[in-house]
C-alpha cells in the first residue's frame, strides 16, 4: 500500500496498481478505512422552519380534548373557521408522527379492478346513495337495523331510520318521507344501492317510479360499487362513543339523534374541502371558503417565507362527485408517413431500435441477446 501510494505521486493510481499488481478497489477501501473522518458541519435550520415554541403550540392544540378525537385534517378547518392558522395539514401529520401517535389502525386490503356503474353528481339532490347497517342488540344474534339516506354530493344525511327488521315498506316509507322534506321533483334525482332485497323490493321500485326517481344497482357481491354509504357506516362505527352493543332500540335510536345532528352540521368532511355536510347542502360553501382563504392570507403576509410554492389556498370543493369514475385512455397517435421515410434506410419503416439491434447482431456474430 505505501509503495503504491508513493509511485501514484510520479506515474497515477491506476498505473501503479497495475505495475504493483495491486486492485484498484483494495486500493481505495483501504484508504478509506485508515484516513480520518472529515467532520460533516450540521445542516442549519431553514428560515421557514417552525421555531420550538410554536411546534409545542401546535402540539398543544392538538392535544386538546375537544380534537383527542379528530384527525389532523378536522383541527385545521376547525382552527381555520376559528381565525387561527399555524401549519398545514402535513405539518401536523409530521409532528404527531415525531411524538408516535399516528398509525395505521387497520388491515387495508386492494381489490382488482372492475367494471363498475359510473353516476355522478355536480350538486346536491341530484344523487342519492342508501344502504342498511346492523346493530349489534343486547344479546347474540339479535340486531337493530339502520337505514340512512345519503346525499353524495353534499355527503348530508337526509333521512334515517332505525327498525327491528329489514323491511321493503319501512324503506318505502322512509324514501318517501325524504323526498317529501327535500321538495325532490320528478326527474331530479337517481337513487343508488346494493342488490339487498329491500332495495329490490317491488314496493320500493314502484314507489320511485311514481315519484319520477331513477334507481341503479350495484354489481352482486361488490360492497365498492356503494362507496359513500359504506364509508359513512364506518364513520358512524368509528366513533369513540360508537358501543359494542345496544341495550335496546331506544338506546340505538338515541345514539343516532345524536350522531347524525354532528355527522350534518359538524363532521369536516375531506372530500368536500373540510366543509360540512350542511354547510354544501343548502349552498353555503361560498362563504365559508372566502372566509378561510382571508384568514389563510393574513398568515401569509405574516410569514410568506414558509410558502413555498405559493400563497396558501383552503381545500376545494369539488365540481362533481363521481361514484366509479371512467378511465379514459388515450388513443395511440397514427404514424404520419413523412415520420416513417425518416425511419431506417432506404425508405425502411422499421424503428431505430430495430435497426440498431439487428446491425448490433451482426456486428456480433448472431451472439447479442436481447
Amino acid at each position: 500500500m505505501a509503495a503504491v501510494a508513493e509511485l501514484a505521486n510520479d506515474v497515477g493510481t491506476s498505473a501503479a496498481c497495475q505495475v504493483l499488481c495491486m486492485p484498484r478497489a483494495s486500493y481505495y477501501r483501504d484508504g478509506r478505512k485508515t484516513s480520518t473522518p472529515a467532520v460533516s458541519a450540521s445542516r442549519p435550520s431553514p428560515a421557514r422552519a417552525l421555531r420550538p415554541a410554536e411546534r409545542e403550540v401546535i402540539l398543544s392544540r392538538l392535544h386538546e380534548e375537544r380534537f383527542q378525537d379528530r384527525s389532523p385534517a378536522a383541527v385545521y378547518a376547525t382552527l381555520l373557521d376559528e381565525g387561527e392558522y399555524h401549519c398545514s395539514i402535513r405539518t401536523m401529520y409530521r409532528l404527531l408522527d415525531e411524538q408516535g401517535e399516528v398509525r395505521e389502525r387497520r388491515d387495508q386490503l386492494t381489490h382488482p379492478p372492475y367494471q363498475k356503474p359510473e353516476l355522478m353528481a355536480t350538486a346536491p339532490n341530484q344523487l342519492w346513495s342508501w344502504d342498511i347497517t346492523k346493530l349489534l342488540g343486547p344479546a347474540k344474534w339479535t340486531y337493530f337495523y339502520l337505514y340512512v339516506l345519503l346525499d353524495v354530493f353534499s355527503r348530508y344525511v337526509t333521512g334515517w331510520m332505525v327498525a327491528y327488521r329489514e323491511s321493503a315498506e319501512l324503506a318505502k316509507r322512509l324514501i318517501e318521507e325524504s323526498c317529501k322534506k327535500q321538495h325532490i321533483q320528478p326527474g331530479q334525482l337517481t337513487l343508488h344501492a346494493d342488490r339487498g332485497t329491500s332495495m329490490r323490493s317491488k314496493p320500493v321500485a314502484l314507489l320511485l317510479a311514481d315519484l319520477g326517481v331513477t334507481k341503479t344497482h350495484s354489481r352482486p357481491h361488490v360492497s365498492d360499487d356503494n362507496p359513500f354509504s359504506e364509508s359513512q357506516f364506518r364513520t358512524l362505527k368509528y366513533r369513540p362513543e360508537f358501543p359494542d352493543r345496544f341495550g335496546c332500540i331506544q338506546d340505538s335510536r338515541a345514539f343516532c339523534q345524536s350522531f347524525f345532528p354532528w355527522y350534518n352540521d359538524e363532521h369536516r368532511h375531506s372530500g368536500i374541502g373540510l366543509l360540512t355536510p350542511a354547510t354544501v347542502h343548502y349552498g353555503q360553501a361560498e362563504n365559508v371558503l372566502r372566509q378561510r382563504q382571508e384568514v389563510l392570507d393574513v398568515a401569509y403576509q405574516r410569514h410568506p417565507e414558509r410558502f413555498v410554492r405559493s400563497a396558501p389556498q383552503p381545500p376545494a370543493l369539488p365540481s362533481e362527485v363521481w361514484i366509479n369514475k371512467p378511465v379514459s385512455t388515450p388513443e395511440p397517435r397514427p404514424v404520419a408517413p413523412e415520420e416513417q421515410q425518416k425511419w431506417g434506410c432506404c425508405g425502411s419503416t422499421e424503428s431505430p431500435i430495430v435497426v440498431a439491434r439487428r446491425s448490433w447482431s451482426e456486428i456480433s456474430g448472431g451472439n447479442w441477446c436481447p
